[in-house]
This record gives structure tokens, C-alpha cells and sequence, in this order.
């Protein structure tokens, strides 16, 4: 089905030129195709991997529309489970539903895989990052209708870090059953980290988390964690039965895996750049029954779970994010910070 409203306004981008350089590009409506829809975007805010994208610590397309996290309003849509003016959010991922992967429901690592805010700006999706006025989402990209009651901000969270977050602790959740009195360690408390540190308090985890940064700690703690720094931290052997890594370091890889009990897991979920190579003792591995899995991407399940955990989060948005500026004001948002995102008022 087919449903077409008239634009709110013109479109614009921000496109990525490389390094520190953008570029207000205006662009005409696009030719939606079928299963494909036109977004406003009211709320993006900037993920750390963009960072890493412009200090060239992440190869990605140039030129490019970055950003990946983000909520906004239907304007057309040619899929037939959205109508124009629903609010919603949308998956970092765009999979292809036909190949072998998909088939077996891995979609995350669809061999056809688009990403959201990672494709070339003159290829066929050139619409794809939330650094605009508007988004194409395209078929088959899981797309949720965000909740009334929860406000944009924490709703594009959902995008990135939260569907990531909901796919990590579904691997602990099926390896231990219930979180409730299992010891769970967190290393990297941005804002997977602090995520992930929310969902398992609330789920009755005894966490220890840990981050090389005071104010992470302290925002960490506010939520019920036992906080060290890695130089106060003591690995001790067996002493955690799952460990969820998010700071993408050699060390903070070392440590959750080293503290394992007997039976334990190790979901690593932050390494996703250039990374030293680690050992593991296989002896060590195979007679504890340790187990050591990874995460990146997610399911359109997750998507929904993030919202529907987003919705009672205990973070304080205020204090962890910074913002909101403009679109024009993007160019000049990345230097370092304390702020676990920026946010960007589109």
C-alpha cells in the first residue's frame, strides 16, 4: 500500500567530506520504493562511533550523512505497517531478508547488509544518517513506533545502544537464566555500559562496573553498582559468573574474561575498531566451562525491548548528555567530553 503526505518543510543533510567537514546539501524529495519510508527527524544524537569516524580511528564511506541513533515523525511511507504522523525509531541495521543469514533469523549479519548511517552519500541510499532533516528508511529495516510516555531523547538511544545492549544480555540471560543474585561485571560505563548496568540492577544483579573515568563511576554507582577504576580493581579469580565487556580495551577484554567462575560467560560487546590480539588458556577455558561469546548489531526484537526498558530507565538523561544544539552546530561537537551523547535538535 502506498501512502504519500506532503513534505513539513524542505530537506537538508549534513553530509560528511571527511575529517572535521561537512556540508549543507538540499536535497528533493526522494522516490520512495516500495516497503520504503520518508522520516522527520526530530531528535539524533551523536554516537561515540561517529567520533571515531571523523578522527579516522573507523573507515566508513566518504562522503557520507553520519549518525545512527534517532527518533522522528513519518512523513510518506510506502510500508504498509506505518501510516504518516506516527513517531518512531528505526534499526541501525537495514538487512536484505533473503539470503542464507537472514533465513536462519541472523540478520544482523546479513551478507546484503545497509547500515544506518554508513552508506554513501551518491549511492542508492543517500538519505541514510540522522545527521538531517530527514531519513529514508528502507525495506526491511525493523522500525518501531516509539511510546507515548517516553521522550525523544532516551528513544533514539534505542537505535544504537540499546537494541546492542538488550542483544548482549539476551545471550546472559540464556546462559544463566534469571540475573537475580548472579555477580555481573561491567567494564566501560559510556553509555552501553551504564545501560547495561541499569537493565541488570533492575533485574537484581549484584554489578561491580568499572571505568577508567570519575564521572562514569559516579553515574554507575548513582544506579546501584560497587564502581573501581581499572587501578583500583582486583581480578580475582573466579569471582563473577558473567562478565559484559563494552570499553573495547585490551585490558578491560582481560579482565572480564580472567574473573570468570566455573560455568561462567563473557560477552564481549566493545570491540569493535582495530583491537590487540588477547590469550586465553584453553585448558583453562574447557575444564571451567567458560564460555566467551561476542555482539554486534542486533535483532528487531531488541529494538522493541529497548524501548520497552528505555521507558522505566532509572538514568538521569539530563546529567549524561549534553545539548541539545543545532544541525549547523554538529561540525564542531566532537571534541572530547564528558557527555555520554550529544544531542542534536533537528
Amino acid at each position: 500500500m502506498s501512502v504519500h503526505t506532503s513534505l513539513s518543510e524542505p530537506i537538508n543533510a549534513l553530509v560528511w567530506m571527511g575529517g572535521l567537514n561537512f556540508e549543507n546539501v538540499a536535497l528533493a524529495a526522494p522516490q520512495l520504493q516500495p516497503g520504503e519510508s520518508l522520516v522527520r527527524i526530530t531528535t539524533a544524537s551523536i554516537c561515540g562511533s561517529d567520533r571515531h569516524t571523523v578522527t579516522g580511528r573507523r573507515k566508513q564511506a566518504c562522503p557520507s550523512v553520519l549518525g545512527h541513533e534517532g527518533v522522528g515523525i513519518v512523513e510518506q511511507t510506502r510500508n504498509p505497517l506505518l501510516v504518516p504522523g506516527q513517531r518512531v525509531t528505526f534499526s541501525v541495521t537495514a538487512p536484505c531478508m533473503s539470503c542464507d543469514r537472514c533465513e536462519m533469523g541472523c540478520t544482523a549479519k546479513c551478507r546484503n547488509l545497509l547500515k544506518t548511517g554508513h552508506e554513501p552519500f551518491n549511492g542508492d541510499w543517500s538519505l541514510s544518517g540522522t545527521y538531517a532533516s530527514h531519513i529514508v528508511l528502507r525495506a526491511h529495516q525493523p522500525v518501531a513506533v516509539v511510546p507515548d510516555t517516553l521522550e525523544d531523547v532516551p528513544a533514539s538511544i534505542a537505535s544504537c545502544a540499546g537494541g546492542t545492549v538488550m542483544a548482549a544480555l539476551e545471550k546472559v540471560c540464556h546462559h544463566v537464566g534469571s540475573l537475580a543474585g548472579k555477580r555481573l561485571l561491567v567494564v566501560g560505563c559510556g553509555m552501553l555500559g551504564l545501560l547495561a548496568v541499569d537493565v541488570a540492577i533492575q533485574a537484581g544483579a549484584v554489578v561491580t562496573a568499572i571505568d577508567p573515568n570519575p564521572q562514569r563511576c559516579a553515574w554507575a554507582q548513582s544506579l546501584g553498582a560497587m564502581v573501581y577504576t581499572p587501578a583500583e580493581y582486583t581480578a580475582n579469580p573466579c569471582s563473577i559468573d558473567v562478565s559484559c565487556e563494552f570499553s573495547g580495551s585490551a585490558q578491560g577484554v582481560d579482565s572480564c574474561i580472567s574473573v570468570l567462575d566455573i560455568g561462567g560467560l563473557a560477552v564481549l560487546g566493545g570491540s569493535v575498531a582495530t583491537s590487540p590480539d588477547i590469550s586465553v588458556n584453553p585448558e583453562w577455558l574447557v575444564r571451567g566451562l567458560r564460555h566467551i561469546v561476542g555482539v554486534h548489531n542486533y535483532e528487531p526484537r531488541h529494538l522493541e525491548q529497548a524501548l520497552d526498558f528505555l521507558s522505566r530507565s532509572t538514568i538521569d538523561w539530563e546529567s549524561i548528555t549534553a545539548g541539545p544544539i543545532s544541525l549547523a552546530e554538529v561540525p564542531h561537537a566532537f571534541d572530547p567530553t564528558d557527555a555520554l551523547r550529544i544531542i542534536v535538535s533537528v
